[in-house]
């Protein structure tokens, strides 16, 4: 059960949040806050300020002002809580205020809480890689008459989604209104329409020679941004401090997907091998031809002039591997040379390890608590590799399944 404090419940977003929460059975609103106390008559109980609230949380949620900054921030620091930033407008000066209080708790923030808007800036990401400076970009914001910030904070994000493909080379241009001049590649036009009741509408065009295309995205009613918040308040009810964003909810099935299993490996060590840098190229020249197998290849710091080395091939270079090793003893009677042919490497993935650094930590205790001796290891943003002896392998899978719940 997460439970949530909603900062501004009795706004028109704060509403649409208490509303949805009630039907999610693994939400509980706690408390809720908002200047007006009696606007309506909310199923919990609603303060005028987080100083007066004395219930706990995993998560306050913020659909307000920038302005009520600096006491959300307080509130979370003092409950050690999460907090979910759905307000936008702020300074750059607020925006490293909540970068510099993110080392100390999790935030989320995000300009747009819809699942399908941050969705889009990948996608436009991905447009503006493949179409490249061949083709000019335009967004084009719609939303309520009531609506006061223009652009939104929305076409902010996608612009800067954008830009951060081009290293920051595109100009904004906020309509075209008295400029005479042609079109510069570099521009990035962003356009503001205000009207009736349209919730949103985010448009990013794309316009080549003789074709366009367009990635759009339209939100019918703000359910889906309460939606998007409920989710995003779930998802940090369990994080360690840093600032998140819905590229991380969406990225985060569950922090380790797959375990993957491969043996027929020979783990080669060589230990004082003469630190130069001819000797790995000559592991890669040995081993590394077309077709050939080669996953792991480390050099440590040279000491005295020696260093050691591990690199792992397939098993259908054996007879290589043992001529090579032989040459090298042969040239350097220091060299110590071990081949490990019994030897599988044990794999865990998952688009979650990048935000949750503690699953390496995770992996490598269970291993060391179960006397699975580890030969050698790789870590990556979304995978951890372990090498070791196949007599550990069921012990391994068995324990690592219980632990990761796959």
């Amino acid at each position: 059960m997460t439970k949530i404090i909603i900062h501004g419940c009795n706004g028109k977003m704060g509403q649409v949040v208490a509303s949805m929460a009630v039907r999610q059975p693994d939400i509980e609103v706690v408390a809720g806050i908002d200047r007006h106390t009696d606007a309506f008559n909310n199923p919990f109980p609603v303060y005028s300020s987080l100083n007066e609230c004395p219930e706990d949380c995993d998560v306050i949620i913020d659909f307000s002002l920038p302005q009520a900054l600096p006491s959300l921030l307080d509130a979370a620091l003092s409950r050690k809580c999460g907090l979910v930033i759905a307000t936008t407008g702020f300074s750059a000066q607020e925006q490293a205020t909540i970068e510099k209080h993110s080392k100390e708790i999790p935030i989320f923030q995000a300009a747009n809480m819809s699942v399908g808007i941050n969705l889009m800036y990948q996608l436009i990401q991905k447009a503006a890689q493949v179409l490249g400076e061949s083709f000019d970009i335009e967004i084009i914001e719609k939303h309520h008459n009531e609506k006061v910030d223009a652009p939104s904070g929305t076409a902010y994000a996608l612009a800067d989604a954008i830009n951060d493909v081009f290293l920051n080379s595109k100009n904004y241009l906020y309509g075209r209104h008295t400029k005479n001049d042609m079109r510069s590649p570099s521009d990035l036009g962003i356009h503001a329409i205000r009207g009736g009741t349209i919730v949103g509408q985010h448009t990013v065009l794309f316009a080549g020679n003789d074709e366009v295309i367009e990635i759009e995205h339209t939100a019918y009613s703000k359910q889906i941004f309460a939606v998007g918040a409920l989710r995003a308040a779930k998802y940090m009810a369990t994080r360690s401090p840093g600032l998140y964003s819905m590229k991380n909810v969406i990225d985060d099935r569950s922090p380790v997907t797959n375990i993957v299993t491969q043996d027929k490996i020979i783990l080669v060590s060589i230990g004082n091998a003469p630190a130069r840098l001819n000797t790995i190229a000559n592991i890669y020249k040995e081993f590394g031809g077309q077709g050939n197998y080669l996953e792991l290849i480390s050099q440590t710091s040279p000491a005295d002039r020696m260093s050691d080395i591990t690199f792992a091939i397939s098993v259908e270079n054996l007879q290589k591997a043992e001529a090579f090793c032989g040459d090298l003893a042969a040239q350097n009677e220091e060299l110590t040379i071990k081949l490990d042919t019994n030897i599988i490497k044990m794999s865990i993935e998952g688009l979650g390890l990048e935000q949750q650094p503690q699953i390496a930590t995770t992996f490598f205790e269970l291993l060391n608590g179960h006397n699975i001796p580890i030969k050698a290891s790789i870590t990556s943003s979304i995978r951890i590799d372990c090498f070791f002896d196949k007599i550990y392998e069921k012990q391994a899978m068995d324990t690592l399944i219980d632990e990761f719940g796959l």
